[in-house]
């Protein structure tokens, strides 16, 4: 496997690789949220705001973005193929880089994949001068898999509140 900076060409598979392994999360959102809260914050579907937010961050020029593309799966038969990306945005005035968003295809979760980004982009940060790593997930049972993934990064957790109500 290899990590590369993104490109125009990869937006196609990274929304593909996205929508696929967000799908268990986003269900597991739609049980978590009250129904009303979940259709003012998805109103069409999920997948077409997730592939917007996708559209933007790739698109955004203060967000450095890396694809993971498989160089060698001769058993799966797709060398080259994208199995994952993450974007990082960098606060220099708060010396913290934020690990905005992070896919893996799930035909290639639990294989080390997206620790492999993580590291990449922790030590692009450290280079970048950031002092602070910071990542954010949800606590519902869909995110355990990144929950997971972060700790066995060292990422530790700040537990915070954070209420919504329908008006």
């Amino acid at each position: 496997m290899q990590i590369k900076p993104y490109a125009p060409c990869h937006l196609d598979a990274v929304i593909r690789l996205s929508l696929r392994a967000w799908e268990p999360v986003f269900d597991s959102l739609k049980q978590a949220l009250n129904p009303n809260l979940y259709q003012v914050f998805y109103p069409e579907h999920w997948r077409v705001s997730q592939q917007k937010a996708v559209e933007a961050i790739c698109g955004d020029e203060h967000t450095n973005v890396w694809v993971a593309i498989v160089t060698d799966a001769a058993e799966h038969n797709d060398a080259g193929t994208i199995v994952g990306f993450t974007a990082v945005k960098l606060h220099p005035e708060d010396h913290m880089g934020e690990i905005y968003m992070i896919a893996v295809d799930p035909d290639f979760q639990g294989r080390g994949i997206g620790s492999a980004l993580i590291e990449f982009v922790l030590d692009r940060m450290q280079e970048a001068g950031m002092l602070v790593a910071m990542v954010e997930t949800a606590g519902d049972p869909g995110h355990a898999p990144a929950r997971h993934t972060y700790e066995k990064a060292g990422f530790e957790l700040f537990p915070v509140a954070r209420y919504f109500k329908a008006l």
